[in-house]
């Protein structure tokens, strides 16, 4: 009876342990396999357990293929770099063309040529070293050792490229080459004429030209002709040499005008001659009567890739004796509605200081006295005394006279056969 009273005592203790013990042992167990669990899925969650298709993620193509195409890229506003030159007595021409043409945008390059005294050029200098605007921007370079120049020659080509190599050189974003004389002044502002060429194809070259010489044949292609400004360092007329030379026949002729707008690239290919075209055709217009007139048509129109690009035009406008076309009138108060009406972004030639400019400067440009044509770029009291943002443009009238001209010109180039012939 004892030992029946000893076994039911150690029952419940033995039960109540064993309870414990398995309490213990499964609750040991499951925490170990949540936690196998956790590990065993933090491994593989990297993993998609299903696909689901987002249309914003971006390394799905449908994601692509939905979005809607970005807009072509406008193209950047363009940058125009000037040879501005001059002779004897056109200082102050000169600086006034300038001031009228200027634009921290763009480069520009003056020259008075060898004849011009040294005061005057020493001025010259002094007004682009202190102009604030010009130190500021440092766009504006005179050529300081001055060229002999005789426009009947091909000094006023060499000239050109001279300019054309230091604008390379010094700058490396512009779009289109201009030439301009001191006795040149434009009939829009660089806001109206960079808002126009901002659409246009960068490789157009706007240059007069025809393979038609006419009595230019006898009288400038075939006389043979030596230029002492190559070699003398005052100016005087070209020598005439004997006998007369044929018409070349590996290359065709072609004349015009000497203005032109020029494009970075024809400019590029004309200074570094990669096929010797324009070297060659350098060396035959150095006899040649009246080069500047013949040298760029004549070497665009023969070279193939060129060819197409050409303009008919010198977007200038001139007012020649008839016939023969040689010798441009000076233009006056009198032939301003003319001038407009041309809708051509320059006008060539003027007198100094005749009354009208005063008139182009109030009517067409806005411009003062001694200051720069009205911009979009212009600040500060008084305007334009500093430089505010260069791609804000603030084209007026001018641009839609231009682009007037311009929308034939391009229109009749691209229906037409007649380029360089």
């Amino acid at each position: 009876m004892k030992s029946l009273n000893m076994e039911k005592r150690w029952i419940f203790p033995l039960v109540i342990s064993s309870f414990v013990c398995f309490f213990l042992v499964v609750t040991s167990f499951n925490m170990g396999l949540i936690t196998s669990l956790h590990t065993f899925n933090s491994i593989f969650s990297i993993f998609p357990t299903h696909v689901k298709i987002n249309q914003t993620n971006p390394y799905f193509a449908e994601s692509k293929i939905n979005q809607a195409p970005a807009p072509p890229a406008a193209p950047p506003v363009p940058r125009f770099a000037y040879l501005v030159s001059g002779s004897k007595g056109d200082l102050e021409k000169l600086w006034r063309t300038l001031q009228a043409l200027y634009h921290p945008r763009n480069y520009y390059v003056v020259h008075l040529d060898l004849e011009s005294p040294p005061q005057e050029r020493l001025e010259l200098a002094s007004r682009v070293e202190k102009d604030p605007i010009f130190a500021q921007v440092g766009n504006v370079h005179m050529i300081a050792k001055a060229n002999m120049v005789t426009y009947r020659g091909p000094t006023m080509v060499a000239n050109t490229l001279h300019a054309c190599a230091i604008l390379l050189k010094k700058y490396t974003d512009w779009d289109w080459f201009i030439n301009l004389s001191a006795s040149d002044y434009p009939l829009v502002t660089q806001d109206d004429l960079i808002y126009t060429f901002s659409d246009l194809k960068r490789e157009f070259n706007f240059i007069e030209h025809t393979s038609r010489l006419g009595w230019k044949e006898g009288q400038r292609a075939m006389p043979l002709i030596v230029d002492p400004g190559l070699y003398k360092t005052t100016k005087s007329d070209i020598y005439w040499a004997s006998p007369k030379r044929a018409l070349p026949t590996s290359f065709k002729l072609f004349t015009g005008s000497a203005w032109m707008i020029l494009s970075r690239a024809f400019v590029e290919y004309c200074i570094w001659g990669w096929d010797n075209l324009p070297r060659n055709l350098l060396m035959y217009y150095t006899n040649f009567v009246s080069s500047p007139e013949g040298y760029f048509q004549t070497v665009v129109c023969n070279a193939p890739e060129f060819a197409t690009t050409v303009i008919n035009h010198d977007m200038h406008y001139i007012s020649w004796d008839y016939p023969p076309r040689q010798h441009p009138h000076t233009l006056n108060i009198n032939d301003t509605a003319k001038m407009i009406g041309s809708d051509a972004a320059f006008a060539r030639k003027f007198k100094q200081n005749d009354p009208v400019l005063d008139k182009i400067d109030k009517e067409l440009l806005h411009r003062s006295n001694g200051s720069f044509t009205l911009g979009g770029w212009c600040t500060g009291k008084p305007r334009c005394s500093k430089v505010g943002n260069l791609t804000k443009l603030k084209p007026g009238p001018g641009a839609k006279r231009l682009r007037r001209l311009i929308g034939k010109l391009v229109l009749t180039a691209k229906f037409s056969q007649h380029q360089c012939n």
